[in-house]
């Protein structure tokens, strides 16, 4: 987190923890807050790669899940990084201004990501640079987000989401009507804040976490990076996979998975009534399954209702021929509930 910003946000009462505002001074109130309100929080826990170059457009197509010429100055892509064998390394967020790209993907694996793509850089005229204290990050959320929006900077968006608006000294991504990225730099960050925290009420990071599980949206963090399948964490269903691009690392057996039909698990959307935390990487079982686990954990969330929101990585027979417990057989059962989108036949 940029020292400057963070600075400013104690003096707004932020508490913060490890570069991420936990709360701004009562996390129950504010997660309730969040499923009823207008909300805005830092997204510093988010780090920030910026490519540039004239090759990086090149150099990222053959290396992300996702087609980098579906992405301009109005569009964005939610995408992955993959293993050769098809595991998932980071989810991300990409969007291009100027003839810059950005990738957003958890600040856990910003420098391990940006080192690993570094390698294959070679004679490429691609620069990758952490933009993560660079450029400050605000999400608003909310019924009356996009409303919000029109009314402080006069822009809207009427496009298909994740889109894009680039206007003087801040950039705007509309990832659905609901919910909406700021990006200024730390001269107009402040200012930014200000005008926003007037009618959207500071929560912490883990308020913007359950709105990315409400979403559907995956997170790959270091506990369940390598686990997954982009398919298994339903990135098909939301434009992270272009079957029609050339080769990536994981494509031959991306597009395999694809074509024969074989994914076995899928990501599902969750309430499990539990009083100890629940994280990503824990371990699901049913019973049809026996001692095998029938799936993980992708990301936890508390909910405002109590217990924890979650996405996990399911076997799909297991979810419709038995209950799916967390950590044992003796577990509370999940709560499956309906994603925000259709999952692909």
């Amino acid at each position: 987190m940029n020292p400057v910003w963070q600075a400013y946000l104690r003096k707004q009462h932020a508490v913060i923890e490890n570069n991420c505002v936990i709360h701004f001074g009562d996390s129950t109130t504010e997660l309730k807050d969040t499923q009823t309100g207008t909300v805005m929080a830092d997204l510093s826990h988010y780090g920030l790669i910026r490519f540039s170059g004239d090759d990086a457009p090149t150099f990222l197509q053959s290396q992300v899940s996702c087609d980098i010429r579906e992405i301009n100055q109005q569009k964005a892509q939610y995408g992955s990084y993959c293993t050769p064998k098809g595991r998932v390394l980071a989810s991300f967020l990409l969007w291009q201004q100027d003839d810059n790209y950005f990738m957003q993907l958890p600040a856990s694996l910003g420098i391990p990501i940006q080192k690993r793509l570094s390698l294959y850089v070679l004679r490429a005229n691609v620069q990758l640079r952490d933009a993560s204290d660079t450029l400050i990050r605000v999400g608003i959320a909310g019924q009356n987000a996009a409303v919000l929006i029109e009314e402080i900077t006069g822009l809207s968006f009427t496009n298909q989401p994740p889109g894009v608006i680039h206007h003087k000294n801040i950039t705007i991504l509309f990832l659905t009507q609901d919910r909406i990225e700021l990006i200024a730099s730390i001269e107009n960050a402040s200012t930014l804040w200000e005008h926003f925290s007037q009618r959207a009420k500071p929560v912490g990071a883990n308020c913007w976490d359950w709105l990315d599980i409400q979403s559907g949206i995956p997170v790959i963090l270091p506990e369940t990076h390598e686990e997954f399948l982009p398919q298994m964490i339903n990135l098909d269903a939301i434009g992270g996979i272009s079957f029609k691009k050339g080769c990536y690392p994981g494509q031959e057996i991306v597009a395999r998975t694809q074509y024969l039909g074989k994914l076995k698990r899928r990501m599902f959307l969750a309430h499990i009534p539990a009083v100890e935390a629940v994280k990503a990487g824990d371990e699901l079982y049913s019973i049809d399954m026996d001692d095998q686990s029938s799936g993980n954990i992708v990301n936890a969330a508390l909910s405002p209702n109590g217990g924890f929101d979650i996405l996990a990585v399911i076997q799909q027979s297991s979810v419709d021929s038995s209950q799916i417990r967390w950590q044992s057989l003796q577990g509370p059962v999940l709560q499956i509930k309906s994603l925000p989108y259709s999952l692909p036949a």
